[in-house]
């Protein structure tokens, strides 16, 4: 099989594309996480795979930008779950992404939320967890049990009935019903910007299952998140995959009922016997031109399911040794509204601070951060971002949105570089550089509708409707990504690992 082994090696000196090569086994539309993780484990398999990649880039949420110097992350702040025995860790093994430089945040207090004046610490481990929010609130211990062993039922994804069960329960609900403290509930739930509060419609699975991961332990990398693409793409290559860049597909032909090929904007055409989208499944949809399979009603269906917000991002360069390295995540909200300040008019409302692990840290064995003092060189600062922010821009394009655009942003930045400096000493007196980017930014590097952080919104009330199936009704064609089962790195890794069951139970069936 020929392959084509870098973007590089895919055009003329003209310029103009050469033909990706025919007749792979499996052909994988979208480069993000998902995308690359069922196009390792397929090419582990010894499948012929071949990813297509849109944009010059590839990597999706985990991949990096780069301005001054510095190298920016997208999506990927940290992840939970990687030690021995936990939900991530076999997963990550097998895909080879355990020699990346992972960093163990602090067990004591790996996120910190401050609402108002107060500041509490959510600490790793199910036992150490209740002890500490226990300590601040103690008549709550044992509703905090009762959270934590939810917590622990959520991980076990193969029970198919508490899933449902955990699915088709509101989670504000849930979690008013149990604990009597109101505080309390918005501190359990002010770690949740990796997924949208919403208390007319989050499932309680979806909440628990996007937080409890980092309960049993919380890591970060050193370095930025574009690592965990390159690793991938790297071992798909060598295992004979091909990964290319400019590939970006604009209909999937339909012949006899299965996908006979994909075609992309430049002409190429590429024949598979299997096709999986990584794109958002309302993208999908469009380029089954006149499905016979996939008809109308479903393709509709899909168009109308209702995404998540997206988020605004602040990147900090810093001035040199003027903000100590924190080996935690700081959650900061102004007022006891975590679920729903983002809908609410006035300045920036609640954020999430990361801080990048400083290059010269000495790491252990362990994962542990062995350095007493350490000064900070970047951090982000992120804060949900309704599209409605942002629609009177939404026919421009990244560069030429105009200085209306420009003024919108620095005026949320600096509420955000505000709110962000009452908890991190220093901060606004340390900025060097900053640069932002919105839902529209988001739209344009990863083709998600709206801009959308999570892709589609989960809505208890209709689970069946909105956690969608790995499968579709063409039988060669399946899914993957955030906007199935589950998002965050677990939950998309979960699904690819889904979507791979597919393939594999297709090619044992035949």
């Amino acid at each position: 099989m020929t392959t084509l082994s870098s973007t590089q090696s895919n055009s003329h000196g003209d310029g103009s594309a050469t033909a990706a090569p025919a007749d792979y086994d499996v052909a994988i539309i979208g480069s993000g996480l998902g995308g690359l993780e069922c196009a390792h484990i397929l090419a582990s398999q010894g499948r012929r795979v071949i990813v297509l990649e849109r944009w010059r880039q590839p990597g999706g949420c985990t991949q990096g930008y780069r301005r001054g110097g510095y190298i920016f992350d997208t999506g990927m702040h940290y992840v939970g779950g990687l030690d021995v025995g936990q939900p991530l860790h076999d997963a990550f093994n097998e895909l080879g992404l355990l020699r990346l430089p992972w960093v163990r945040l602090d067990a004591g207090g790996f996120d910190r939320v401050t609402i108002g004046r107060q500041s509490f610490r959510l600490a790793q481990g199910y036992d150490r967890f209740v002890d500490v929010l226990a300590a601040d609130f103690p008549a709550e211990r044992e509703a905090l049990e009762r959270y934590v062993a939810a917590v622990r039922q959520s991980d076990n994804v193969g029970d198919a009935q508490m899933s449902r069960q955990m699915m088709e329960t509101n989670a504000w609900e849930w979690l008013t019903q149990n604990f009597s403290d109101e505080l309390l509930v918005n501190v359990v739930s002010g770690a949740s910007m990796k997924l949208e509060l919403r208390k007319e419609s989050l499932p309680l699975f979806t909440f628990i299952h996007c937080n409890g991961g980092y309960i049993s332990s919380a890591w970060r990398l050193r370095g930025d998140g574009g690592q965990i693409a390159d690793s991938l793409i790297g071992d798909i290559r060598r295992m004979g995959g091909a990964v290319v860049c400019g590939a970006e597909v604009v209909e999937l032909v339909e012949d006899d009922g299965r996908i006979v090929e994909a075609v992309c904007k430049d002409g190429r055409r590429v024949r598979a016997a299997m096709f999986i989208s990584d794109v958002h499944p309302a993208v999908t949809m469009q380029w089954l031109h006149g499905s016979r399979m996939a008809r109308g009603v479903y393709r509709r269906r899909i168009a109308m399911l209702p995404d998540t917000f997206g988020m605004f991002t602040v990147s900090v360069v810093l001035k040199p040794h003027t903000v100590r390295y924190f080996n935690h995540n700081e959650y900061v909200y102004r007022n006891a509204d975590v679920w729903d300040f983002y809908t609410k008019k006035g300045p920036v409302g609640g954020l999430m601070v990361s801080c990048r692990v400083p290059e010269d840290a000495h790491i252990d064995a362990s994962g542990n951060v062995t350095d007493s003092e350490l000064y900070a060189t970047q951090i982000d600062i992120l804060t949900p971002m309704l599209w409605s922010e942002v629609a009177q821009w939404e026919s421009t394009s990244v560069g030429r949105r105009g200085d209306d655009y420009k003024a919108m942003k620095q005026r949320r930045a600096e509420e955000c570089i505000e709110l962000a400096s009452t908890v991190v000493k220093g901060l606004s007196g340390a900025v060097k550089e900053i640069y932002t980017s919105t839902p529209l930014t988001y739209r344009d590097y990863t083709n998600t509708p709206y801009g959308s952080a999570f892709g589609i919104r989960k809505d208890y009330s209709n689970a069946l409707m909105t956690q969608l199936s790995v499968r579709t009704p063409v039988p060669n064609l399946m899914l993957t990504g955030q906007s199935l089962i589950l998002h965050g790195l677990q939950g998309v890794t979960m699904t690819a690992l889904a979507t791979v069951g597919e393939i594999s139970k297709q090619y044992n069936n035949r």
